[in-house]
């Protein structure tokens, strides 16, 4: 959709997920703000789809001086840090922003005061996440495991199968029908057990 080119501008950002629900309520709410249908941009997409090519559309309209509204926060981000990589890009960019429903804005000095505590939440959100990655894997490795995804064959298993597969006796398939594995699999064990054994000679 288009906006108007004067400076100071307040652009309006909606988005619902599903072609099933409406956009009335958010649009009603920024006529009421003063913002006009024609500095809408409106998105019909999951908020954990990337693809949103209306807010990418906002994103280039604004300028130095604009505003950019949301009905309500998350009609924004997709998490806490990515709504706070947002709005720190708009303000790089002079751009402030206002959630109509959180009362939240940033032109004021109360609007920041919120966004940097949100930023501080973000980063500490990403920091229990590390941490319990770091503490996962290490749990794993006390109980001899590494990282990646859990072998489908065990030990004994992977050792059934390649002596299944040095006799000669059983096809791959029905080798792989047994263990309920598909024939690569069968094929990538194969294939490990001979580096394996070139590595030892």
């Amino acid at each position: 959709m288009t906006a108007g080119t004067s400076a100071g501008r307040r652009l309006g950002y909606a988005r619902v997920s599903t072609d099933g629900q409406h956009l009335d309520l958010q649009i009603d709410a920024f006529l009421r703000a003063g913002i006009a249908k024609s500095d809408t941009y409106t998105d019909v997409a999951s908020g954990k789809s990337a693809a949103r090519e209306q807010l990418n559309a906002c994103f280039r309209a604004l300028r130095q001086g604009d505003t950019l509204v949301v009905w309500r926060l998350d009609r924004l981000g997709r998490s806490l840090p990515d709504l706070v990589r947002i709005v720190g890009d708009l303000e790089q960019k002079g751009v402030s922003f206002e959630s109509l429903t959180e009362k939240i804005e940033t032109s004021s000095a109360s609007g920041r005061l919120i966004f940097h505590v949100f930023a501080a939440l973000a980063e500490f959100e990403r920091n229990l996440i590390r941490e319990r990655t770091r503490a996962g894997l290490v749990a794993a490795r006390a109980r001899g495991r590494h990282g990646g995804r859990r072998p489908k064959l065990d030990t004994r298993q992977t050792q059934e199968v390649l002596a299944m597969v040095e006799a000669r006796g059983t096809p791959v398939a029905q080798i792989a029908a047994r263990y309920h594995v598909s024939r690569t699999t069968i094929y990538n064990v194969v294939s490990r057990a001979r580096r394996v054994k070139v590595g030892t000679l």
